[in-house]
């Protein structure tokens, strides 16, 4: 709760300097340090059971997320929480 309304502050308080602030929520993403995870199978199958988008998200899913987030494309967007989390629910 803390980052949505530092996020949503932000962007009230910059939008008037055509500064966009917003907030990326990542789900479990594949990276070396959750894959090490000794038990990373079972949060695994876990986490993909309440997922619609049946697989563990990539960095690099993550990454296309900053770029949109910091490309024109994007210039009507601020004050957001961006889930990337494959549709988790739960």
């Amino acid at each position: 709760a803390g980052i949505i309304g530092l996020t949503k502050s932000l962007a009230w308080e910059l939008g008037r300097y055509n500064i966009n602030v917003n907030a990326i929520a990542p789900g479990i993403i594949a990276t070396e340090l959750i894959k090490s995870h000794p038990k990373f199978e079972m949060i695994k199958e876990r986490q993909l059971a309440n997922m619609p988008i049946k697989r563990i998200g990539q960095p690099i899913d993550v990454a296309n997320t900053i770029l949109f987030l910091v490309s024109d494309e994007s210039s009507f967007i601020t004050g957001e929480l961006i889930h990337v989390s494959g549709g988790r629910f739960g």
